[in-house]
């Protein structure tokens, strides 16, 4: 079948189909780069503003921050406006936050500039998915929208070395260069490829915000908050794991952080499908998972082997759960799906965060780098219990609505 033109309600080709999707999952690439390559960058970061390490982390923190912040107020204030313009303003205020990062005479300035170029983080990846959800048939969403999450997953992979070492060889402000054409690259793919739907225009700020008042929405944040946090307790910590639990050198840290990039691009690929197949079960079963490799890891990460395979499928397990709760997310904030996919963004941040600390702690303590696993395990066992009250209320209460579909891609999807 030949192509149609975008902005018509005809349906879509399949072809026209991937690449939209591959065109929404390139935002995900260049929001993937420029929130990990500051972990491989700090030192440089550190030199060039003239402050400790330290000091230059908070440039993580005010990120994540802006993270936190930018997903549900954009997503809730953003509801009516038509989506591919939505994506286009978005990355382009994503687009400049990176130009002023890299541009930063101070560490001032650089703090903004992080905590500006967090903001549209979340709401970007809540419209994409929706987006995404509405060029493909009802039992195909939870692939579409992984298909969005892929672009994270390869980042974590691909697109966070190279740009690392881009950064380490030309200076830490190139790595952030490379994020500003990336974002360009995005503008002019949304723009050419991706289909023109509407907003919802009976949409309200307060009926958006509406959503946080539904309990199944607030328990399913709570699990991404508390369960996911587990991966992110080791995530945080695992360099020392490799150097001083696994007596590998400095220089087997990154093969690791490639093995766990490649656990996220089968995991979110997977979750996908898990979600199209069962979504609940598939995302209580991630968690319980998830929970019993981190304790594993806790057990065989002195020995080499063991450390690698258990990263793998611990990134496995989480990136399956990242999809996961997006999806549940979706499916409970009644017709705020983008704001129910954007606050997913938000609570894994917020996990990032509780993760860390808690690892930090028991470090601290003296119980030495495999007790954060031993933590990470505990918090996926906490994120069963406001799962468990969900699987509840699910019980009670009437079925979820489906992910709304804007009329003009109805056409397109019950033809995919």
């Amino acid at each position: 079948m030949s192509a149609p033109p975008l902005s018509t309600d005809r349906p879509l080709s399949t072809v026209r189909t991937v690449v939209a999707v591959v065109a929404l999952a390139l935002g995900g690439f260049a929001i993937g780069t420029t929130e990990f390559v500051t972990m491989g960058v700090l030192p440089d970061i550190a030199d060039g503003v003239g402050v400790d390490i330290p000091s230059a982390g908070h440039v993580i923190s005010v990120y994540a921050l802006g993270v936190v912040v930018g997903a549900p107020v954009i997503a809730a204030l953003s509801a009516r406006l038509p989506r591919r313009a939505l994506l286009v303003g978005l990355m382009t205020a994503f687009l400049v936050g990176n130009l002023l990062t890299a541009v930063a005479p101070g560490y001032r300035t650089l703090l903004v500039a992080r905590f500006l170029s967090g903001l549209p983080h979340g709401a970007y990846f809540g419209v994409a998915s929706l987006v995404a959800a509405s060029l493909v048939a009802p039992r195909l969403r939870g692939r579409a929208v992984s298909s969005v999450l892929l672009g994270l997953a390869a980042a974590m992979l691909t697109g966070v070395p190279a740009a690392t070492w881009l950064g380490q060889q030309l200076g830490w402000r190139s790595a952030y260069w490379t994020v500003v054409v990336l974002a360009a690259l995005t503008v002019a793919a949304v723009l050419a490829v991706v289909p023109s739907t509407p907003g919802r225009c009976e949409a309200t700020v307060r009926g958006e915000l509406a959503a946080l008042r539904r309990p199944q929405v607030l328990l399913t944040l709570l699990v991404g908050v508390v369960g996911f946090g587990g991966m992110f307790a080791l995530y945080s910590y695992i360099a020392p794991v490799v150097t001083d639990v696994a007596a590998l050198s400095r220089g087997t840290v990154p093969w690791v952080l490639f093995v766990y990039g490649a656990g996220g691009v089968i995991g979110t690929a997977l979750g996908g499908r898990l979600a199209d197949l069962a979504l609940f079960r598939s995302l209580v079963a991630s968690l319980v998972v998830l929970g019993v490799l981190l304790a594993v890891v806790a057990l065989v990460s002195p020995w080499a082997p063991g450390l690698f395979v258990g990263v793998l499928l611990v990134s496995v397990a989480a990136s399956s759960l990242a999809v996961l709760l997006q999806m549940r997310l979706m499916e409970t904030a009644g017709d705020a799906q983008m704001l129910g996919a954007a606050l997913n963004h938000s609570a894994l941040n917020l996990a990032n965060a509780l993760g860390a600390w808690l690892g930090g702690l028991v470090i601290a303590a003296g119980l030495g780098y495999r007790a954060p696993s031993v933590v990470g395990a505990g918090l996926a066992a906490a994120g069963l219990v406001p799962l468990a009250v969900s699987a509840v209320l699910r019980r009670r209460g009437p079925a979820a609505a489906p992910v709304h579909l804007p009329r003009e891609q109805a056409a397109t999807a019950s033809a995919a």
